[in-house]
């Protein structure tokens, strides 16, 4: 019966179907190659990279399509999807955690949105929200990306704030742009001595930055890298008009409202490929265990993560649960925050937390450093 099928021509629909599907077969192995190959050389197909997980989808759809109907089309998708699989585990994964001793380090990254600062999200009590959610994790080494202090005697005092709370003396902290006594950029907190800083400056007029911190912890050192690299930049306009799409709303100047989006994301593309560069220079002639943390703006199908991921290991692969989803705004609603370790430490817990107050997930991995 099988056989008569598969003999059987195709319908005029079938053989449009079947076209549209080796479309979509031929994008899937474009986007798995998209993080061999860096947007300064190519931008095009980092676009494919970021369009990852909805080829998946479309694949799978024309896999269960052609297996219902028993014919042999099956394969097409299926093998290419079998192809997939060592890039889907970056994005979704199942794992058992491993029991948490004293002598563990428990590392948290969160881009804290400068603390709600000007109340983008109409809430008085976002700051002490953020600060609260944190308090409940309690990290030893906590990476804070778009962080905001002022020396005033405000609300926005955070440094002290943080200092006080988690008790975390020890902190590393570079501005990217300074006003008065108003300050944004990046930090670093630790309940274990700092012996060194340093900074990665990207030279460029966005207020990306790369830190890394040598941290004493027992008889190790420890070199934390946190970095925050480009990120989209949507202006209003742009966001108004995914807005309108999402809700089927009418649209005008629709081109030129996805040209703008198209250039800013090939843009941010581009960035990211020479930022991650100079971080990956930096980590060669490293010579502790890393912990790098981050929000990279970009996915795990994109060329910046693999650059970073060849020397690492990602906490989230090796002990996290789900799709492990970090962004929380409007797009790409994907993980674009990680930690990533030395292998010779070894990640015994992953979460992500449940709740956030920004358009970011606080991300916290619990480490061995004595693994080798």
């Amino acid at each position: 019966m099988v056989k008569v099928r598969q003999s059987r021509k195709l319908s005029v629909f079938n053989r449009i179907l079947l076209w549209i599907n080796y479309i979509f077969i031929l994008s899937l192995l474009i986007a798995l190659f998209a993080k061999y190959i860096s947007p300064q050389l190519f931008w095009l197909v980092a676009f494919f990279g970021l369009a990852f997980p909805f080829f998946i989808l479309i694949n799978l759809f024309f896999c269960f399509y052609w297996l219902i109907q028993f014919r042999r089309e099956t394969l097409f998708s299926f093998l290419v999807l079998i192809f997939s699989s060592l890039t889907v585990k970056n994005y979704l994964q199942f794992s058992f955690k491993n029991n948490i001793s004293n002598s563990d380090v428990k590392v948290t990254s969160y881009n804290s949105m400068l603390f709600d600062l000007y109340n983008w999200n109409k809430n008085a009590k976002s700051r002490q929200n953020i600060l609260s959610s944190l308090q409940e994790i309690n990290p030893d080494i906590l990476c804070l990306q778009e962080f905001f202090n002022s020396e005033e005697e405000s609300d926005f005092h955070n440094i002290d704030t943080i200092i006080n709370s988690f008790n975390t003396k020890y902190y590393h902290v570079e501005y990217t742009t300074q006003r008065a006594k108003d300050h944004w950029g990046i930090v670093t907190f630790s309940k274990y001595p700092i012996i060194n800083k340093g900074k990665i400056i990207f030279n460029t007029r966005s207020n990306n930055i790369c830190i890394y911190t040598d941290i004493l912890i027992d008889s190790d050192t420890v070199r934390i890298y946190n970095m925050h690299l480009q990120s989209i930049s949507f202006s209003k306009g742009n966001y108004k008009f995914i807005d309108a799409i999402q809700s089927d709303d009418d649209v005008t100047d629709e081109l030129e409202n996805s040209k703008s989006i198209l250039r800013r994301l090939k843009r941010a593309f581009v960035k990211r490929a020479e930022q991650v560069k100079k971080v990956a220079t930096n980590m060669e002639s490293c010579k502790y265990k890393i912990i790098l943390c981050g929000d990279f703006n970009d996915t795990p199908a994109s060329y910046t993560y693999h650059l970073i991921n060849k020397n690492l290991n990602d906490a989230f692969v090796e002990k996290g649960n789900g799709l492990g989803i970090t962004y929380a705004g409007k797009f790409p609603q994907f993980r674009i925050d990680y930690i990533f370790h030395s292998k010779n430490i070894k990640c015994k817990n992953y979460f992500r937390s449940d709740e956030t107050f920004t358009d970011h997930y606080p991300i916290t991995a619990c480490l061995n450093l004595s693994h080798e």
